[in-house]
């Protein structure tokens, strides 16, 4: 994704228009401007792109990248350079994943200058406002570039405004001929309120309603990264990368199961703080070389990464501001309280080569040899209640464990790229998904977990073709599998308790239940093509452009077995039949439009298949996602040091959602942004 190209909502990271075409992904849409990514594709999770690697300049931005692998900090799409997203066997470079890498490259120092200066302020519907301020420069061996952007909204419904103020700083030495140092600081503070979500019938009824006060919010991220990078003239060239983590998130509210139950401010609020403390390093070495006349690359790799995360769950305050601490001596019989730390060590070697077997012919083995080893150190409390809700037992239960495993995962690549006609290309690669102990520890009225989930194991494998026609039309079209063994899902089933005599009874409630479900199968098409007609009949109109691109794809999937009933046979959550984004971009000299139009099909939101509930069902958690289509429109106008962009998103106004949500920012609907506006000046000095 090359930023410099897109007519888009920059200010807000629209997602949307930002990875358009990307192909197959599929995004929950926040209400927060931006500041998270929740991207998926081909089955997996959008939520917090949990399974994706996810990176920004080659190294970890997520909590802990194997043992709670969400992404709490997105850089703002004003800063970068390019967005890189790699699927297939080249993606067991990064990480095991099913999803690959998503890897955010922030703009180059300037070179012909000192100083630049880049100021950037924007404004949009329901009171957003946007301060972005850079300044580039080069002076001699030293190249630096750095931003500060600020944030503000009210949110298109109550209680959901949010501030976040973000800085980031590079800096370059070129030390020798061929060796650079680099080194990068990120930080980002905010805090968001949020709305709650709703039950079916609330939605129906008013989709900007909020009967949430008291939700909030929080978080802070510290990133630093030293690299080391030398070159050889002819030998090829080395990277170190060494990168650190000090994070925080921290989540206030009131989340009962009953959404459409009002919140009585007297109340204690459920309170669950993260800490997440990381350390890595990352060596590449890349050398090209000959084989018996043809060309050849290899690359070796090694990864060592160690990661001290916390989860401490308890009683918040009651009232209604983002009073973030544990107050469990105030309300002793809160029943949601845990005390864990999660020590995760992982250590990995990797490594891909280029072999040229023919003139057109290149085959590329990849390998990745794993060794994770997630702890898990607490104890939570378990309080019974009686039938008047009076607590007559309170015991703390110690679990500690410690799942420790070493295996290999291979990959292979080949592609046939002849001197006309387009480039074949096929791919194959073992992935893996580590389980989180994070998840299982967390207590969630509207949510459980199966506290013996294991990890995922399966397969990627892709086959297409890509290319173009002179210079008016370029495309690529291909089919994909992915296998999932053991997959994570979820199902909507009856909550069962642990009596005091030990046995197992029903509460009459019915939860969303998280586990290994089953055996799951994806299949599909994706295809992209991007024909610029003003090049084929307007060959020499040098001043004008115009240009129309189309990215579908068409995913079938199901649960091939599975040993709970009505799962087998379903469709997997998140994967809708049909995704399309289309768009036009037309312009004259520096005046460009740009059109897009997005259309998702219906998906389920758990393993049985269970549709949207007509009826009010108290959690908005139960049902299906309906299919919606959106229409964006965006424009931009230059001249030497000003630049001016203006858009509306949702232009036609759809009533639509994204996400059913079992924990925060929910339980419940979360309602996606109705039709609104932005508009934004940029001054270059």
């Amino acid at each position: 994704v090359v930023m410099d190209l897109l007519t888009a909502n920059i200010p807000s990271n629209n997602p949307r228009q930002i990875y358009a075409q990307v192909a197959g992904l599929n995004i929950f849409e926040t209400n927060d401007a931006g500041l998270q990514l929740n991207i998926g594709g081909r089955g997996l999770d959008p939520n917090r792109s949990a399974h994706f690697n996810t990176r920004q300049n080659g190294y970890d931005i997520s909590a802990d990248a194997l043992g709670y692998p969400e992404s709490y900090y997105t850089p703002p799409a004003e800063a970068l350079k390019e967005i890189q997203v790699i699927r297939g066997a080249a993606s067991l470079q990064y990480g095991p994943q099913f999803g690959g890498l998503v890897n955010f490259r922030f703009k180059d120092p300037v070179t012909d200058k000192k100083l630049e200066w880049v100021s950037r302020q924007s404004v949009g519907s329901f009171g957003l406002f946007t301060s972005f301020n850079s300044l580039s420069g080069t002076a001699g061996k030293v190249g630096y570039y750095g931003y500060i952007q600020g944030k503000t909204g009210n949110g298109f419904r109550p209680n959901s405004g949010f501030k976040a103020l973000n800085g980031f700083a590079h800096l370059r030495i070129q030390l020798a001929e061929r060796t650079t140092l680099e080194t990068e600081f990120t930080y980002l503070n905010y805090l968001a309120q949020q709305p709650g979500g709703l039950t079916d019938a609330q939605f129906t009824r008013d989709p900007v309603f909020s009967n949430r006060e008291r939700n909030w919010f929080e978080v802070n991220w510290h990133l630093i990264s030293l690299k080391l990078k030398h070159q050889w003239e002819y030998q090829g060239r080395l990277s170190v990368n060494v990168y650190g983590l000090d994070a925080s998130r921290s989540a206030l509210g009131f989340r009962t199961f009953r959404v459409s139950q009002v919140d009585d401010p007297e109340n204690p609020r459920d309170y669950i703080l993260g800490t997440f403390q990381n350390l890595g390093l990352e060596a590449r070495y890349l050398k090209p070389y000959s084989i018996a006349g043809n060309k050849a690359v290899v690359l070796l790799g090694a990864r060592a990464y160690k990661a001290s995360n916390t989860a401490v769950q308890g009683a918040g305050p009651a009232g209604s501001d983002p009073d973030f601490q544990i107050v469990n001596d105030q309300f002793p019989s809160y029943p949601n309280q845990s005390d864990f730390r999660f020590p995760n060590t992982n250590a990995a070697l990797f490594g891909e080569h280029i072999f040229t077997i023919a003139d057109h012919l290149k085959v590329t083995p990849g390998f990745r040899l794993e060794h994770i080893d997630t702890r898990s150190e607490g104890s939570y409390k378990r309080i019974d209640f009686d039938l008047a809700g009076n607590p007559i037992r309170d015991t703390t239960f110690t679990d500690n464990r410690d799942f420790e495993r070493q295996f290999i995962l291979l990959g292979l690549g080949l592609s046939y790229r002849p001197a006309k006609g387009p480039e074949l290309y096929a791919n194959f690669s073992q992935n893996y998904r580590s389980v989180t102990f994070s998840d299982i520890r967390i207590v969630n009225p509207s949510f459980q977990i199966d506290p013996n989930i294991s990890d995922e194991r399966g397969f990627t494998t892709d086959i297409g073709a890509r290319g173009g026609i002179a210079d008016w039309l370029s495309y690529e079209v291909g089919g994909f599998g992915l296998l999932y063994d053991n997959r994570l899902g979820e199902v909507l089933r009856a909550e069962t308790v642990v009596t005091a005599s030990g046995a197992i009874r029903e509460t009459g409630r019915v939860i969303r239940f998280r586990g290994n479900i089953g055996r799951a199968l994806m299949v599909g098409m994706e295809g992209l093509i991007d024909w610029n007609f003003r090049k084929l009949f307007f060959p020499t109109a040098y001043q004008w452009k115009a240009s129309l691109f189309t990215n579908i794809a068409l995913t079938h999937s199901t649960y091939l077995d599975s040993e709970i009933a009505g799962v087998q046979g379903s469709e997997v959550e998140f994967v809708p039949l049909v995704n399309v984004k289309t768009g036009l971009n037309l312009g004259y000299r520096n005046l460009i439009f740009s059109t897009q139009f997005t259309h998702i099909s219906e998906q389920f939101t758990d393993a049985t298949n269970a549709e949207q509930v007509v009826t009010d069902n108290q959690s908005g958690i139960q049902g299906a996602i309906p299919a919606y289509s959106i229409l964006d429109l965006s424009a931009s106008w230059s001249w030497e040091w000003l630049k001016v962009e203006a858009g509306i998103n949702n232009a036609l106004n759809e009533r639509y959602f994204t996400q059913r949500a079992t924990g925060y920012p929910g339980p419940g609907i979360i309602p996606s942004a109705p039709r609104a506006w932005y508009l934004a000046v940029q001054l270059i000095f």
